[in-house]
């Protein structure tokens, strides 16, 4: 599965929250509302979640393996900073 199109949203006015991502997959499966979160050793991706009843968070889409995890943050990340040097 090869990721075919990477979209960001950045977000502006927050301390953690960088951006937001949808992420399409052989042109045929996108994941939407992946997070660019500003963590504690540097940028990383956060999976989509729902909020469960007991207050805890949930992922609602998640890779399998580290590859995976590894092949879409590297997109996404990328993306962010060709879009983050593009409107300076």
């Amino acid at each position: 599965m090869e990721i075919t199109e990477v979209k960001v949203y950045p977000v502006r006015d927050n301390d953690k929250l960088k951006a937001y991502a949808s992420v399409v997959f052989d042109d045929c499966f996108v994941i939407r509302d992946l997070r660019v979160i500003h963590g504690t050793t540097g940028l990383f991706v956060a999976m989509p979640s729902r909020k469960r009843k007991d207050g805890t968070f949930r992922d609602t889409a998640h890779p399998l393996n580290m590859e995976t995890r590894d092949k879409i943050e590297k997109s996404i990340l990328d993306s962010y900073q060709q879009k983050i040097a593009s409107e300076m």
